[in-house]
C-alpha cells in the first residue's frame, strides 16, 4: 500500500514492478480518464458499463459518486481480487459519509458472478475471470468501457487485437472506450477493431490518454 501525490492510496505489485494507479495521484487519474472522459461523456440515462480490472474498486466508487441521475449497470472483470485485509486499508471513501464508506466496503464484499444493487440506480456485477478466455457475449451490449488493465509493457496479452475485437463486438454503436494508455499501436489496434480514436490530454504526470467511440 502506497500513498500517491494526491493523498490517495495505490497498491504496488513487486512481481510486476507495477502500481495499480498513477503515483501522481490515483483519484486524479481515475477522475480524469474514466469519469470526466468516460462517464460524463456518456449521454444515455441508463448505462451498461464494462470495466476491465476491478482492482481497488476506485473506478466503481467514483462512478457511483458521479452518476447524477443516471442508472448504471456496472460489470467489472477481475482475475485476482483483493483480499479483505487489502481493501479495508484503502482510503478512497474516508472523506465521505459513513454511508459511502459502507457502500465502498459492500462493493468489495458483494458476491461475485451475480448482480448486487449497491444503491438505487447502481447495480454492480463483479466477474472473477480472465478477459482473454471469458465469453462476453453472455453479457449485455455496452455503452461505455473503462479499459484499466495493467500497462502493455507489463501485461501485453491484455492489449491485443483479439482482446479489442472481443470488446468491440459487445459494444453498441456509439459506445465509448477510454484508457490511460496512449501508445500508437494500441490506438491503431482499437481503430482496426471499430473505434474512432483520439488522443486527449492525460492526467497529471501523463501527457496523453486515449478516447474512442464505436463506429455507427
Amino acid at each position: 500500500m502506497e500513498i500517491t501525490e494526491d493523498g490517495s492510496h495505490t497498491l504496488y505489485l513487486p512481481e510486476m514492478d507495477e502500481h495499480f494507479h498513477s503515483v501522481h495521484g490515483a483519484i486524479q487519474e481515475s477522475v480524469h480518464v474514466f469519469i470526466n472522459n468516460g462517464l460524463k461523456r456518456c449521454q444515455q440515462p441508463e448505462i451498461h458499463l464494462l470495466e476491465v480490472g476491478f482492482g481497488t474498486g476506485l473506478n466503481a466508487l467514483l462512478s457511483f459518486l458521479n452518476r447524477q441521475d443516471k442508472i448504471i449497470h456496472y460489470y467489472s472483470l477481475e482475475k485476482y481480487p483483493l483480499t479483505e485485509a487489502e481493501f479495508c486499508q484503502l482510503n478512497y471513501a474516508q472523506n465521505y459519509s459513513h454511508e459511502v464508506q459502507a457502500l465502498f466496503r459492500n462493493m468489495h464484499q458483494s458476491p461475485w458472478e451475480q448482480p448486487t444493487t449497491i444503491a438505487p440506480g447502481f447495480e454492480l456485477t463483479k466477474l472473477n475471470c480472465d478477459l482473454r478466455t471469458v465469453d462476453l457475449s453472455e453479457l449485455p451490449a455496452f455503452d461505455l468501457v473503462y479499459f484499466d488493465a495493467f500497462a502493455p509493457g507489463k501485461q501485453p496479452d491484455m492489449w491485443t487485437d483479439a482482446i479489442f475485437q472481443k470488446i468491440s463486438l459487445q459494444c453498441k454503436p456509439g459506445a465509448i472506450i477510454t484508457t490511460y494508455c496512449a501508445k500508437g499501436d494500441i490506438r491503431r489496434s482499437l481503430q482496426k477493431n471499430g473505434f474512432a480514436m483520439q488522443r486527449l490530454p492525460g492526467p497529471p504526470g501523463k501527457r496523453e490518454m486515449l478516447y474512442g467511440e464505436k463506429d455507427l
